[in-house]
C-alpha cells in the first residue's frame, strides 16, 4: 500500500504523536476494505506505543475507520481510502488526534471551541481534487478540537451509490446535518464564520481599529504577494486584504513555467506565497472582499477601502491586485445546473463523470487541456469552440485530435445547457456557418472560456477598459493618485503567474516612490529601518 520511502516519511511524522488514540475500522469484503486494513496496520505498526487498532467497528458506512482519542468524545471518520491528494489530510488527522498542535491561529481555535450546537458534517471528495484537502483538513480539525462537531470524510469513488443518490457532481461537497452546506474550496475561517453569525461584526470592528497602512494591497494572488514582499522590504507598514490568499492559483493543478521552479501545484505555490509574505511581518487579512474605494481628498491624504463585512481600512497608497475569475458562458441552464453537471474544474470533478458523456466549452489551452484530461476518464468528450478553429497550442491540438473518444465542433455557439430532474442531460449549440441547431446528449459540461477581472466594485472610481480591466501605465499607476494596480485585473497583456508577480513588484516600487515624494510629515513611517524577518513556525 505504501512504499518504503512513504513509510519512512510517515514514521517520522508519527513521532510527533503525543497522546494515545485508537483506529476503529468497519470493513466489508471489498477490495477497498482490504487496502484499508493494510494501510491501517502499517500506520499502527509505525507507532504501536501510542496508536491502537481494532477491526470490530459496526458503522453502517463500510469500509471506513474512525480516529478516537482515548478518554475523549471527538468524532472523525474516513470512509474510503484517503490517499492521493488526501494522504496529507490523513497524516494531519493522525497528528492532531494524537495531540500535535495545528498550524492555525489561536483565535481560530478559540472560535471553533466556542461553537455550540449539533454539527454533523459529511464531506465528499475525490482523490484527484486539489481543492478538497483544504475543506477536508478544516472539518477534520474542527472535529478534533470541538466534540460537538462530527466529521465524516467520504471518498466518492468508493461510495458511488451515495454520490448518485445525493446527486453529487462536484467536489468538495459538504453537508451539515443532512442538508447542503457548501461546495468548492473553503477555508477553516470561512466555515467557522458561516457557523458563527456574530463573527462578521467582530471582524469589522477589528478592521476599523487598525492604524492606516503605508501600502494596502487588495488581493492576495501572485501580484499581491509580490507587492507585499517588495513593499515590506522597504521597512514600511504593509497590509494585505484578500478573499483567499493565493487567489486563483489555488485552483491551478500543475505549474511548470514559473522560472526557477521546475514543477509545483497551485495549492503548494499559494502556501509558499503566503509563508514568504508573512515572514516579512505583513498584516494579512483573509476573507475580506472589497466593496468600495474612496480616494484621498487631498495630496498625501488617506485612501479608504470599504469591505463587505462593514469594516474599513485606510492607507497612504493602495495597490489593487484583485485578479480574475472563470468566465461564465451565460446561457440558459448554466446557473441552474451549476454543480449538478455544470463544472469549471476538470481535475477536481472529472472523476465524478467516469464512464459518462461530457462536453468542454472553449478551444483555448485551458479547454483543450481539460478535454485531454477528461478523455482518459469519461466515456466521451465533445469540445465546443465558438471560433472557426481551436486557439490552443498546436501540440495540444494534435494530442486532442489523436484521441478516439473526442469530437470537436468549431464555429459552434453554445445556446443552452439542458437538464431534467435537477441535473444536466444535454447541450445545445448552433452551427454558425449554417445556422442549424444541434443537441448533444450528455451528463456533464465543463466551462473553459477564459477569465473576467474582479473589478466591478471599482466602476465609477477607477478607470476601466471596455473589458473591465483596470487601466494602468508602465509603472502600474491608475488614474487615481496614490492608487496602483497589478496582475490579471489590469490591462497588462498575457495573464500569467510570472507576469502578475513582476507587476506586483513594480507596483510596490511605484507606491514607495509615490510615498517618498510626499511631504515629510506624511511619510514619517516610511523612513524606519527594514523590518527583521520573522521565522515561519515549523
Amino acid at each position: 500500500m505504501l512504499d518504503d520511502q512513504l513509510k519512512s516519511q510517515l514514521s517520522a511524522y508519527l513521532e510527533r504523536v503525543q497522546q494515545p488514540f485508537e483506529l476503529v475500522a468497519s470493513l466489508d469484503d471489498s477490495e477497498t476494505a482490504r487496502d484499508m486494513r493494510e494501510l491501517l496496520e502499517t500506520i499502527q505498526s509505525l507507532r504501536a506505543d501510542n496508536i491502537s487498532l481494532r477491526f470490530d467497528g459496526t458503522h453502517a458506512r463500510k469500509p471506513s475507520f474512525s480516529l478516537q482519542r482515548v478518554g475523549a468524545s471527538n468524532s472523525l471518520r474516513f470512509a474510503g481510502l484517503p490517499l492521493g491528494h488526501e494522504f496529507t489530510s490523513l497524516v494531519l488527522a493522525l497528528l492532531w488526534t494524537g495531540g500535535h498542535p495545528p498550524k492555525v491561529e489561536q483565535d481560530v481555535i478559540d472560535a471553533i471551541k466556542a461553537l455550540d450546537g449539533d454539527f454533523n458534517f459529511e464531506v465528499y471528495m475525490s482523490l484527484t481534487c486539489h481543492n478538497c484537502p483544504d475543506v477536508v483538513q478544516a472539518l477534520s480539525l474542527m472535529a478534533v478540537v470541538n466534540p460537538k462537531v462530527k466529521t465524516t470524510v467520504i471518498e466518492g469513488g468508493a461510495f458511488q451509490q451515495e454520490v448518485t443518490e445525493r446527486e453529487i457532481m462536484a467536489v468538495p461537497m459538504v453537508f451539515l446535518n443532512g442538508q447542503m452546506f457548501g461546495s468548492g474550496r473553503m477555508t477553516i475561517e470561512e466555515i467557522v464564520a458561516k457557523l458563527d453569525s456574530g463573527s462578521a461584526d467582530r471582524e469589522a470592528a477589528k478592521l476599523w481599529a487598525k492604524d492606516p497602512y503605508d501600502v494596502l494591497i487588495v488581493g492576495g494572488g501572485p501580484a499581491g504577494a509580490a507587492a507585499a514582499v517588495y513593499a515590506a522590504r522597504k521597512g514600511i507598514r504593509v497590509g494585505v486584504a484578500a478573499e483567499r490568499f493565493g487567489g486563483q492559483v489555488n485552483d491551478t493543478l500543475a505549474i511548470e513555467n514559473y522560472i526557477s521552479v521546475l514543477e509545483t501545484d497551485g495549492p503548494k505555490f499559494a502556501a509558499a506565497l503566503e509563508a514568504q509574505t508573512r515572514s516579512y511581518g505583513v498584516d494579512i487579512m483573509n476573507l475580506q472582499r472589497a466593496d468600495q474605494i474612496i480616494p484621498a481628498t487631498e495630496p498625501g491624504g488617506l485612501t479608504e477601502v470599504v469591505l463587505a463585512n462593514g469594516g474599513s481600512l485606510k492607507a497612504k497608497t493602495v495597490i489593487l491586485s484583485t485578479g480574475a475569475r472563470w468566465r461564465n458562458v451565460n446561457v440558459p441552464g448554466e446557473a441552474e445546473y451549476k454543480n449538478k453537471g455544470v463544472a469549471y474544474c476538470p481535475h477536481c470533478d472529472g472523476p465524478l463523470f467516469k464512464g459518462k458523456r461530457t462536453a468542454v466549452i472553449g478551444g483555448g489551452n485551458s479547454g483543450v487541456e481539460a478535454a485531454i484530461d477528461l478523455a482518459g476518464v469519461v466515456a466521451h468528450v465533445t469540445l465546443i469552440e465558438f471560433a472557426d478553429q481551436l486557439k490552443a497550442d498546436a501540440v495540444l491540438v494534435n494530442k486532442l485530435k489523436s484521441l478516439s473518444n473526442v469530437t470537436i465542433h468549431t464555429s459552434a455557439q453554445t445556446t443552452e445547457i439542458t437538464g431534467a430532474q435537477g441535473k444536466v442531460n444535454g447541450l445545445k449549440y448552433k452551427d454558425r456557418a449554417t445556422g442549424v441547431e444541434h443537441t448533444v446528449p450528455l451528463e456533464g459540461v465543463f466551462v473553459q472560456i477564459g477569465l473576467v477581472p474582479n473589478t466591478e466594485w471599482l466602476k465609477g472610481t477607477v478607470e476601466l477598459s471596455k473589458f473591465g480591466e483596470i487601466v494602468v501605465d508602465a509603472r502600474g499607476h491608475t488614474n487615481v493618485p496614490g492608487v496602483f494596480a497589478a496582475g490579471d485585473c489590469t490591462t497588462v497583456p498575457y495573464k500569467q503567474i510570472v507576469i502578475a508577480a513582476g507587476d506586483g513588484a513594480k507596483a510596490a516600487l511605484s507606491a514607495f516612490d509615490h510615498l517618498i515624494r510626499q511631504p515629510a510629515a506624511s511619510v514619517a513611517s516610511a523612513a524606519v529601518p527594514v523590518v527583521e524577518r520573522v521565522a515561519v513556525p515549523a
